[in-house]
């Protein structure tokens, strides 16, 4: 080993407490799609009439049964104190039960986290099972949070391409010709954000068996279970493949089915041992989550479905409608997807084109050029691992939803 000498240690010392923001911290970029939101919403409450694209949230109120379970709950005295900080005990069932319901999983409450929304519940679940050098695979394109979720684990994003000839899904090939000696985790999102690719029930048996195989976690995002189209089916990875369940961690949450996003109650399942620590985590990062929140997700999970069947509808409509208008537009390919509530469009036959007096070369240039002079926000592909490629949500009104792509139709139609 080789000494630090007094003056180096003076030097290391010094950089250290010359750094105002950590290393880890500060190396963490902002959620793109948030800032997209936040951007867009400034400019309306600035009297501009922005039409977003940007942020992933239902335009549906949150039921109306679910409303009244939060405001009964607010007048409940046992609600305005500390609860466990694994979630309350009949959240934990109910979760539990609905895993059951929905995707033929069985398991115990004890294996069932309630976390600070869906996004706390990714981060956690890399916390747990991720040590610094670790490696985690990561299809691209990938939803914004998950490289930042791992690299403030300590692990090492490792991007694994995918494109429109493979229907934005990765094959086991891709994987195992990125698989490292020190590849430990596999983030698995289907019906996936950005793309609205579902995976096929024998890709799902593939993947999951290759993870098996070697010895890797999953990461298993279902947060958009519920919403699919055109005859596409979400399958449970644990459940294709039962020798993966004790190498694997579902996250989910009450956010894009039951439209509350605000409410922030997501949770995370998976081995007790792996429940057990990130509760423990969880014990000092954030106690409970709010009470009132998991009553009111408690009313979701074991409501009815009625609802959510409705919203379903709804944006399968948006869907047929975002495709057919991208798809018109010169220079732009828009494949169809098959869940969630996002189009992934393909700018890569615009970029380098003139618009109005400037050539945009990056979709991140494009996409602001879009927000200048057509006043619409989408989120540009280089934020999902990407470039090239558009996001946008179609959880928005129809009349925003066919005015915002006409007037990117309109100005997009200049460009030459």
């Amino acid at each position: 080993m080789t000494a630090v000498t007094s003056s180096g240690s003076s030097d290391l010392a010094n950089a250290a407490t010359d750094r105002r923001i950590s290393a880890r911290i500060g190396g963490i970029a902002e959620s793109a799609t948030l800032a997209v939101d936040a951007k867009a919403k400034a400019l309306k409450a600035a009297g501009r009439p922005v039409i977003g694209f940007g942020a992933g949230e239902p335009d549906f109120p949150t039921p109306q049964p679910v409303v009244d379970a939060a405001v009964a709950a607010c007048t409940d005295a046992k609600n305005h104190r500390y609860s466990p900080a694994g979630g309350l005990p009949e959240l934990r069932e109910a979760v539990a039960a609905k895993t059951l319901r929905d995707s033929g999983w069985q398991v115990k409450p004890s294996q069932v986290l309630i976390t600070n929304g869906g996004k706390q519940a990714v981060f956690e679940a890399f916390a747990t099972i991720v040590d610094p050098g670790d490696e985690v695979l990561l299809p691209a394109p990938f939803w914004t949070t998950y490289p930042e979720a791992a690299r403030m684990a300590g692990g090492d994003p490792v991007q694994v391409d995918t494109d429109a000839s493979t229907g934005f899904l990765p094959t086991v090939e891709a994987l195992e010709a990125a698989r490292t000696p020190r590849t430990k985790v596999l983030l698995w999102c289907s019906p996936s954000n950005p793309t609205g690719a579902v995976a096929p029930r024998e890709l799902v048996e593939a993947i999951g068996r290759w993870a098996a195989e070697h010895g890797i976690w999953v990461i298993a995002d279902e947060i958009y279970e519920h919403l699919v189209y055109d005859g596409a089916e979400h399958v449970s990875m644990p459940v294709a493949v039962p020798e993966i369940a004790d190498r694997c961690i579902v996250v989910n949450g009450v956010a894009k089915t039951y439209a509350m996003t605000g409410w922030r109650v997501g949770w995370l399942i998976g081995p007790e041992d792996v429940v057990k620590a990130a509760a423990n985590m969880q014990s000092h990062l954030t106690s409970n989550v709010c009470n009132v929140a998991q009553r009111a997700a408690l009313a979701a999970v074991t409501g009815s479905l009625d609802a959510v069947d409705e919203m379903r509808a709804a944006f399968d409509r948006r869907r047929r409608t975002i495709v057919e208008m991208l798809s018109a537009i010169d220079g732009v390919e828009c494949p169809t997807p098959r869940g969630a509530f996002y189009a992934y469009a393909d700018v890569r036959g615009l970029l380098g084109r003139e618009l109005r007096g400037a050539r945009p070369q990056t979709s991140v240039d494009l996409a602001a050029a879009i927000l200048e002079h057509a006043e619409v926000a989408v989120v540009p592909g280089e934020a999902f691992g990407t470039p090239g490629y558009f996001r946008l949500s179609y959880a928005l009104g129809d009349d925003d939803l066919r005015t915002g792509v006409s007037r990117m139709a309109d100005l997009l139609a200049e460009m030459s």
